[in-house]
C-alpha cells in the first residue's frame, strides 16, 4: 500500500485531489493557502479537510518508520520467517504491527525467563503438545534440588502463558470481546465521598465501555487520578475463557488440565491487564479527540466572534470591593485614559463613578462602552443602563475570559510596562470588543475557557489542534500589514515568530508598506513565503486597491490584461457588481481563465467585507439580577458561551450559567450540539429546572421560536 491509498481509506476525497494536496504540502504549501488559492487542484477542499489528509499523511510515515525498525530488530536477532517478516511488511495498523512483534520483542526478566534459564522450557512444550500422560518419570528430569516437581510444573506454566499471551488470534478474541462486552465499573474511594461530590455521578457507576460517551470517560480519568474514584473493567471471566481455551486446550487429561491453568493464569496476568490498558488508552485517544474537536470549534467561533471595528471604545473592567477599572482606547487601542471607580456596594461612590464616567464620555468623544462579563458585569450594565447615557453609545458585555492571563502575560507587560495589571485587563476587554482576534491571538487558547477537559487532554495533540484553529481563522479574516502585531502576524500562512518579528522591524524603520510587493524587501521573507503569504496581509490605501483585497498578487498580471483588453480600470470596477459581471462574461468569451478564478470576481465586487460580520449588543433582561430572581418556566433570551458534546452552557445576564442538556435543544435527536448551536449564538431558552444549593440552572429551547 503506498501513501495515497492509506491517506484515502481515511477520507472521502478523490483519490486524484489527495495526491495534489500530499504534492502541495509536500512544497512547502501551508493548508491556509491551499484552501483559500489553490481550490481547483482540490476540488474545493477546506481547511479541515487539507488538515485531515496531512494528519493521515503523517500516520502513515509513523507505520512506516515502525515497521523498518522492527524488521531491523529482527534482522539483528537473525529471524528470517518468511511469513511473520510478509505479514509486517504487509500490516498497516500500529496495533496489529505490535501484536506482530510481541513473540521477538526483548523482554524485561519474567516469570517465563527465569522458568527457561531453569531448563523447564522442554517440559512446557511436552504439556502444551498435550500428547502421553503427566507422570513422576517425565517431571523427575526437570527437578533439582532447587526444583520440586510443583515448581518444575508452575514455571513451565508460566512459560505457556507467555506463548499465550502472545498468540496473535487470542489476542484478537479478547480484545474483540472486551470492547463489546465488558463494562467500566466506578466506585468512589470509601472515606473520600465528602471531598469527592464533584464526581458524585460516578460513585456507584456501571456502563458498557464501549458506550461509555468520552466526556463521561475523562470526568472518570479525572477522578481516578485525583484519587477519589476506582475503576475497573466488569465481564463474564468463564465466557471469556471458553472462548479462548479452544485455541490451547484439546484433549482432555493431566496435560489439558496444566494448559488450562496456564492459560487461566495468562488472561488473568497477561492478556487482560494488557487488552483493557489498550481500550482504555484507545478510548481515551477518541475522548480526547471529540474533546478538542469541540474546544476548538468553540475557540475558532470566538476568534472569528464580529468585531466592533475602529471606534472610541469606553472598557470597564468590573469589581465590587477593588473598584471598575475605567479605561478609554482610541480607535486604534491605544490607552488614553485610565481612572478607578466605586459605583457598587462596599464604597458605594455611584454619583462620583458617573461624574467621571460622563466626562470620560464627553472629552473623548466615546463611541461605545465594552463590560467584562465576570464578577459585578451585570451590575455594572444595570448601573451603566440607569444613567440615561447618550443613545448613540451602546453597551457590550464582552467575554472576558483569559483577560488575566494576558494582563500577567509577557505579551501584556511588554505592551504596557509600566500599567498595573488590572488596568492591562480592561485595555484587554476594549481591545476584545474592538477587534476579538487581534486580542486573542496573545492568550494561550487554553486559557479562553469555551472548552471541556481541556486540560485533561493529550497536549500535545490540543497545541497542534488549536495552532490550526488560530491559524485558520487569522488567515480567514486576513490582517493590516501596516498595524498588525507580531502576536498575529506570527499565524499568517508561511509566517513564523521570527519572521513575524523581522516584518514588524523591518515596518518599523522603513514606515508603513505602500504596497504588496515591499514585503520582499523584508530579511528572511523568500519567494516562498511571500507566494504564500501576501493574499492574507492587507495594504489599506496603497499605490494599488488590490492590495487591501483577497486577490492574490500571482493573479494581477492575468486581472490587469484582461481589464486592458476590455478597455476598463481598475478603479472603475472595483465595489461595482454590475461591471464585474460584466468582465467574467468578458474573459468566458475570452476564454481566458486563471485559478481562483470567481473567488476573484466575487472579491472585485465586494471588497475587503470582513466575514465576521457586526458587534451585536447586549439583550439580557433588566429585571432578572440574581439566580433567585428565576422562575420554572420562565421564557428568556441569553448568550451561547460554551458548547460541550453533552449540551451548550447558556450566560442569562447573571453569575450563573445555565445548561441546555442536548436532549433539550431541539424537538428531534442531536447528537452533537455543535450541529445546532454556536457560541455567542443568541438564544430564546425556557427554566425547566433550578438548583438553588449547587447554583445550577437547567434550560431548554424545546417548542420555543
Amino acid at each position: 500500500m503506498d501513501k495515497i491509498d492509506f491517506v484515502s481509506q481515511g477520507h472521502s476525497g478523490s483519490t486524484k485531489n489527495i495526491e495534489r494536496v500530499l504534492e502541495l504540502l509536500s512544497e512547502g504549501s501551508t493548508i491556509p493557502f491551499i484552501a483559500r488559492y489553490r481550490k481547483e487542484k482540490t476540488g474545493g477542499m477546506d481547511e479541515l479537510d487539507i488538515a485531515k489528509i496531512e494528519e493521515r499523511a503523517a500516520l502513515f510515515e509513523q507505520i512506516v518508520q515502525r515497521k523498518s525498525t522492527i524488521l531491523s530488530k529482527l534482522e539483528e536477532q537473525e529471524i528470517n520467517d518468511e511469513q511473520v517478516i510478509a505479514r509486517i511488511k504487509a500490516c498497516f495498523d500500529l496495533q496489529q504491527l505490535e501484536d506482530l512483534y510481541l513473540p521477538y520483542k526483548q523482554k524485561r526478566k519474567t516469570k517465563a525467563s527465569v522458568a527457561r534459564e531453569q531448563g523447564l522450557e522442554p517440559l512446557a512444550k511436552i504439556i502444551m503438545a498435550q500428547r502421553g500422560n503427566l507422570d513422576s518419570g517425565l517431571l523427575r528430569r526437570f527437578t533439582s534440588a532447587e526444583i520440586d516437581e510443583d515448581a518444575a510444573l508452575e514455571g513451565a506454566r508460566y512459560i505457556i502463558s507467555e506463548w499465550i499471551s502472545e498468540h496473535l488470534a487470542c489476542r484478537e478474541q479478547v480484545r474483540r470481546y472486551l470492547t463489546h462486552q465488558a463494562s467500566i465499573q466506578t466506585k468512589v474511594i470509601k472515606g473520600k465521598e465528602e471531598d469527592a461530590q464533584k464526581f458524585q455521578d460516578f460513585f456507584d457507576y456501571d456502563q458498557r465501555f464501549k458506550s461509555l460517551p468520552g466526556h463521561r470517560y475523562l470526568a472518570i480519568c479525572r477522578g481516578e487520578k485525583e484519587g477519589y474514584l476506582r475503576v475497573k473493567f466488569k465481564f463474564d471471566k468463564s465466557e471469556l475463557n471458553e472462548k479462548v481455551a479452544r485455541y490451547f486446550v484439546k484433549t482432555k487429561g493431566d496435560f489439558a488440565d496444566q494448559v488450562q491453568l496456564a492459560l487461566d493464569d495468562a488472561l488473568k496476568r497477561l492478556i487482560v491487564p494488557s487488552i483493557e490498558n489498550e481500550l482504555r488508552a484507545t478510548k481515551k485517544e477518541e475522548a480526547d479527540a471529540e474533546a478538542i474537536k469541540v474546544f476548538t470549534e468553540n475557540v475558532s467561533q470566538l476568534l472569528l466572534e464580529a468585531p466592533l471595528g475602529s471606534k472610541v471604545v469606553l472598557a470597564l473592567d468590573p469589581g465590587f470591593r477593588t473598584g471598575c477599572k475605567l479605561v478609554v482606547l482610541d480607535g486604534q487601542g491605544n490607552l488614553k485614559q485610565s481612572d478607578t471607580i466605586y459605583p457598587h456596594p462596599p464604597i458605594n461612590k455611584a454619583n462620583e463613578a458617573a461624574d467621571i464616567l460622563r466626562k470620560s464620555i464627553e472629552k473623548h468623544k466615546v463611541e461605545a462602552i465594552a463590560i467584562g462579563d465576570g464578577t459585578a458585569g451585570r451590575e455594572s450594565l444595570t448601573w451603566l443602563q440607569s444613567l440615561g447615557l447618550p443613545k448613540e453609545i451602546e453597551l457590550y458585555m464582552v467575554n472576558e475570559s483569559g483577560a488575566s492571563i494576558y494582563s500577567a502575560s509577557e505579551v501584556g507587560r511588554e505592551e504596557f510596562p509600566k500599567l498595573d495589571l488590572t488596568v492591562r485587563g480592561a485595555i484587554s476587554i476594549g481591545r476584545r470588543l474592538m477587534d476579538p482576534l487581534s486580542e486573542l491571538v496573545k492568550i494561550d487558547p487554553k486559557s479562553i475557557g469555551v472548552g471541556q477537559y481541556q486540560h485533561d487532554v493529550a497536549q500535545d495533540k490540543l497545541k497542534r489542534s488549536l495552532d490550526h484553529t488560530v491559524s485558520f481563522a487569522v488567515n480567514k479574516v486576513g490582517v493590516n500589514a501596516n498595524t498588525a502585531s507580531p502576536n498575529l502576524l506570527r499565524y499568517i500562512s508561511g509566517f513564523g515568530p521570527k519572521l513575524a518579528e523581522s516584518f514588524v522591524a523591518f515596518r518599523s524603520k522603513n514606515g508603513s508598506f505602500k504596497s504588496r510587493e515591499e514585503f520582499k524587501k523584508v530579511s528572511g521573507l523568500g519567494p516562498k513565503a511571500f507566494e504564500q503569504a501576501a493574499g492574507f496581509l492587507r495594504v489599506p490605501k496603497g499605490d494599488n486597491p488590490l492590495d487591501n483585497s483577497t486577490v492574490h498578487p500571482e493573479a494581477y498580471p492575468w486581472l490587469q490584461k484582461l481589464l486592458a483588453k476590455r478597455g476598463l480600470k481598475l478603479q472603475e470596477i472595483i465595489g461595482n457588481a454590475e461591471k464585474v459581471r460584466d468582465l467574467r462574461a468578458f474573459a468566458a468569451e475570452q476564454n481566458s481563465r486563471i485559478e481562483n478564478m470567481e473567488d476573484i470576481f466575487a472579491e472585485l465586487a465586494k471588497p475587503s467585507v470582513d466575514p465576521r460580520g457586526a458587534a451585536k449588543k447586549s439583550i439580557y433582561d433588566d429585571r432578572i439580577q440574581s439566580i433567585e430572581d428565576l422562575r420554572v418556566g420562565m421564557e428568556m433570551r441569553g448568550k451561547v458561551n460554551n458548547i460541550t458534546d453533552f449540551g451548550a452552557f447558556v450566560d442569562l445576564g447573571i453569575k450563573e450559567n445555565g445548561l441546555i442538556h442536548k436532549s433539550q435543544i431541539a424537538n428531534r435527536y442531536v447528537e452533537r450540539p455543535a450541529d445546532f448551536l454556536s457560541l455567542n449564538q443568541e438564544v430564546k431558552v425556557r427554566i425547566v429546572n433550578i438548583d438553588l444549593d449547587r447554583k445550577r440552572i437547567g434550560l431548554s429551547m424545546k417548542d420555543l421560536a
